[in-house]
Parts: C-alpha cells; sequence; structure tokens
C-alpha cells in the first residue's frame, strides 16, 4: 500500500525484536506470530473473523493501544481504567501511517462499554449525559451517532454486535459505512457476527490455530455454522446432551 495514502493506518508490523512464539501468551498464538513476522496491511475497512481464543480481541487491542487508544476505550486523550488486563503485545507493534493521513481515533470494546459511558458521563460533553439511562445497544448506536466519528479517523471495534439486535446490526453497517465515505476514515473491527461480516467492501481475515487467512463471507466458518443450525438446529443441539 502507498505510503500517500490518506487512511490512518497502512501497515501494522512487529518490531525487530518482538518475541517470538517460545515466549508464550500472546505470542504463541498463530495469528499474532504471523502479524509480528510478517505484518499485516490495513485496507479502508478490515474485519476480523474467528472462534474464541484465536487472538481477534488481542489485535484489535494492541493496534489501538500502538494507535494511542485507551485500552478500555476512548478517544486518543480518553485515560480510564478499572482492571488492567491488556497484553504487552501493542509494545511490540510499530504502524506505518499514511502521509498527512488524520491522528483521531475511537475505540470501542464490547466489554469495556459501561466503563467508558460512566467516564464520558463524568467528563461530560454537550452530548454525552445520559449514555447509562438508555439500553447497551442504544447507548452504543447513540455513541457512534455522536461528533467523535464525524471526519477522518482511525475506528476500531471490539466485537459491536455485543447488545445489538439483529435490526441494529444493520443500523451499525449503514453508520459504519457513513462513516467510511469520506474516504479518509478506516475502521478495523473484530466480530463473530455474520451480520457484520457482511459488510459491503470489507476484507475480511479469519484467525485459526494455523495463521490468519484473507476469506470471502461465503468461506467463514461462522457463516457456515449459522446457515446450518438455522436450517437444522437440532442436529447441533443433540450433541450437547
Amino acid at each position: 500500500m502507498s505510503w500517500l495514502t490518506p487512511l490512518p493506518v497502512r501497515r501494522v508490523e512487529g518490531v525487530p525484536d518482538a518475541p517470538d512464539p517460545d515466549a508464550g501468551w500472546p505470542f504463541d498464538l498463530a495469528p499474532v506470530a504471523s502479524v509480528l513476522r510478517d505484518g499485516l496491511d490495513l485496507g479502508t475497512l478490515t474485519v476480523l473473523v474467528g472462534e474464541n481464543g484465536t487472538g481477534k480481541s488481542t489485535l484489535v487491542e494492541a493496534v489501538a493501544m500502538a494507535y494511542e487508544l485507551s485500552p478500555e476505550g476512548g478517544s486518543t486523550g480518553a485515560r480510564h481504567s478499572t482492571t488492567v488486563t491488556e497484553s504487552p503485545l501493542h509494545s511490540h507493534l510499530q504502524l506505518s501511517r499514511g502521509a498527512g493521513a488524520s491522528r483521531w481515533g475511537y475505540f470501542v470494546r464490547a466489554e469495556t462499554l459501561h466503563g467508558l459511558n460512566s467516564y464520558l458521563q463524568d467528563h461530560p460533553g454537550s452530548e454525552d449525559a445520559g449514555f447509562h439511562e438508555r439500553s447497551h445497544g442504544e447507548g452504543f448506536l447513540d455513541l457512534l451517532g455522536s461528533n467523535r466519528f464525524r471526519g477522518p479517523g482511525f475506528f476500531v471495534f471490539d466485537e459491536p454486535e455485543s447488545g445489538l439486535s439483529f435490526g441494529a446490526q444493520l443500523t451499525l453497517i449503514a453508520s459504519l459505512r457513513a462513516v467510511l465515505a469520506d474516504g479518509r476514515s478506516q475502521v478495523l473491527m473484530a466480530t463473530h457476527s455474520p451480520v457484520l461480516a457482511a459488510i459491503p467492501d470489507a476484507r475480511l481475515l479469519e484467525l485459526t490455530s494455523s495463521g490468519l487467512q484473507p476469506k470471502t463471507w461465503d468461506e467463514l466458518d461462522v457463516v457456515d455454522h449459522h446457515r446450518r443450525f438455522l436450517s437444522q438446529p437440532g442436529s447441533y443441539l443433540r450433541h450437547l446432551d
């Protein structure tokens, strides 16, 4: 990808002395080892999918932190913390940024959204009051519709489908497409949702115990499993006894 790109992050790479898989978690996760070894080019919209424990959240968290975003969500200026759980991966990543690209960014992660809403409520702006008065999904969509997601920037989402109905996930897709319409904004997202993975023009990367592979939507395991479950749920449920 050309360094002249208007996108905030062109490429994610490991620093020269990055730990190898023998260093243990998270470096022993195959997708993490792949990024540290081979690097990862980011396009306008990159979506990571895969089973629990494959490294999706670990990677998006580390990239967000390498971009100097708060690990528990928020912008480059947000500094709040409840329990420190982030991995050291961010300190072993280096980002190649687009020439003249925006430095603004925002990170939203499902598991710390309550804490982020509390932080925003304690440091209110004109549109911050009342997030806790809405449902999880309503508050998330209100946050996405705020001024933080207007204009160029790097926007990172970790499992944003949490708390969102089917219809709300479609609303999220429409909102993300609006965010990207300026051609200078960029989204990195980790998700378990086949709905969000269907967002048009996304680069889909499936994380497995073998590494990180580009896939089409029809090739994703999560799509195959949902399709088969909805067709014949009994074929899955009978194995749970």
